[in-house]
């Protein structure tokens, strides 16, 4: 399954950007990684190009450009805009894909829905813990360059004007997922669908809660499995994962929503219904009057019939 992400930055080294797609990361911290002399690992087998740069490094470019237009020269200013094509594993052994072909793909996608910005697309043959899945970043400038055709996701007469900035909005990002659909269709590739989203969704954070905790667990077992002691538990899970858990166990019996809230209840679970919106309160919490706190939100099926 291709996925798509956006990431915007108000790092003004935008070197920093092309150090990053270059050379190896922890993927925790997100330092670069050193060799025993100190120096940077470059990342292996990845294609890199740079657009609109006029034959300049990408990073002077922009600074050039920035400038010029008297752009980007505050702190709270979105310097560039970083998109993530990622194809799902199976598209390099079931369809041919291969880093050489996506790195052509998306310097098609960066020319088609990114003109007149100064960019960096580079495609690297794996993605996070060696899961196998090519991958293509798309750096731009937020700054535009020079004047461009009015594009479906563009909202006002600026989003085409040079010296002007890109704006990624709701609709923008609708749109760009639609189009990221249309190409892997087009390309025989793997796709699901990115407008509706997945019912087990996670943020972020518990994405890399998630994989520091099971990183954790992995070294306390290797720990422990060394003297002879079996390990307790092999996967991890955040505090999050358990709550859907014991959520989706309570609804599938639960008939009602007292029926429901009573079957959480019993497992030190709250659970507080307001305009036909729930959230839930785990036993870890101890302030309920503060929003934070209702770690989970769930609507309420329209055939439970309760009082309010």
């Amino acid at each position: 399954m291709a996925t798509f992400k956006h990431i915007s930055s108000k790092n003004a080294d935008y070197g920093a950007a092309e150090q990053y797609l270059t050379f190896e990361h922890d993927e925790f911290t997100m330092k670069p990684t050193l060799d025993g002399n100190g120096r940077l690992v470059p990342r292996d087998g990845y294609r890199i190009s740079s657009l609109n740069c006029g034959g300049e490094d990408f990073a002077i470019a922009c600074m050039r450009s920035n400038l010029k237009y008297g752009k980007n020269q505050k702190r709270e200013d979105v310097k560039s805009h970083h998109y993530i094509i990622s194809f799902d594993p199976r598209d390099a052994s079931d369809n041919g894909l291969t880093v050489d072909r996506a790195q052509v793909l998306g310097e098609q996608f960066c020319k088609e829905h990114f003109p007149g910005h100064q960019a960096l697309v580079c495609t690297h043959p794996d993605g996070h813990n060696h899961s196998g899945n090519i991958h293509v970043h798309i750096v731009i400038n937020s700054l535009r360059i020079a004047e461009v055709p009015l594009l479906p996701y563009m909202e006002r007469p600026a989003d085409t004007r040079e010296g002007c900035k890109h704006r990624c909005t709701d609709a923008a990002m609708e749109y760009f997922k639609a189009e990221v659909m249309e190409m892997c269709h087009r390309e025989n590739l793997y796709q699901i669908d990115l407008l509706n989203g997945s019912k087990n969704r996670i943020t972020e954070r518990e994405y890399w809660a998630k994989r520091k905790g099971q990183a954790a667990l992995d070294k306390e077992n290797a720990s422990q499995a060394a003297t002879g002691e079996p390990p307790k538990q092999t996967k991890f899970e955040t505090d999050k994962e358990k709550l859907r858990r014991t959520i989706r166990a309570a609804l599938s019996s639960a008939v009602s929503f007292e029926d429901f809230s009573g079957k959480l209840l019993q497992q030190g679970v709250t659970v507080k219904e307001s305009r036909g919106r729930l959230s839930y309160l785990t036993p870890d919490r101890t302030k309920p009057s503060l929003p934070g706190n209702w770690v989970m939100i769930l609507t309420v099926p329209p055939y439970w019939k309760h009082s309010p």
